[in-house]
């Protein structure tokens, strides 16, 4: 019987290494889901430090909108003023750090550069970021007129959208 599991093992562990390089095998599919949250772990760890609040204590959210979009964030209890005061530092000090160019911390975050961000950093004087307070935390905006800025952009926000796993649309104006 012990050799017969043993074998059952090694025949199931040969066939899922097989189909690893199986374009859209279910193996593919594993490995990539797992790689995927190995990597959102990642990224929720290096946040959390980065950005000094808890992901599991707040929402994010990246929205799209015709004049380039958002990242708000917000604590999900209303009276944990602790997380809406650090989210509010952060945000204004990511409104200032990106309006002169310096995208380090989502590349910090990401441990990659986020597509769109070297169209943002050529093209930083037309594009504008503003810090809004809101009841639990606050959002930045970043706008512009500029086509090629535009799609970076939304590059940008679609990328945080993906990463974070947020589930905001994709959408322009679905948020």
């Amino acid at each position: 019987m012990r050799l017969k599991s043993a074998l059952l093992v090694v025949g199931v562990a040969g066939i899922l290494t097989a189909q690893q390089n199986v374009p859209g095998s279910m193996a593919e599919q594993h490995m990539g889901a797992m790689a995927g949250t190995g990597h959102r772990v990642g990224v929720n760890q290096r946040g959390d430090e980065a950005m000094g609040f808890s992901h599991k204590k707040t929402t994010h959210h990246f929205l799209l909108a015709k004049d380039g979009g958002s990242i708000q964030v917000e604590a999900k209890d209303a009276g944990d003023i602790e997380s809406r005061d650090q989210i509010r530092m952060h945000l204004g000090h990511i409104a200032k750090m990106f309006a002169v160019g310096n995208f380090d911390a989502p590349m910090l975050i990401h441990e990659q550069v986020p597509p769109g961000v070297a169209v943002m950093k050529q093209k930083s004087s037309q594009i504008g970021y503003r810090f809004e307070n809101t009841t639990r935390g606050g959002r930045v905006r970043i706008f512009t007129k500029n086509p090629a800025a535009l799609r970076a952009i939304h590059e940008f926000l679609r990328f945080q959208i993906q990463d974070h796993g947020t589930g905001d649309s994709t959408e322009i104006g679905r948020g």
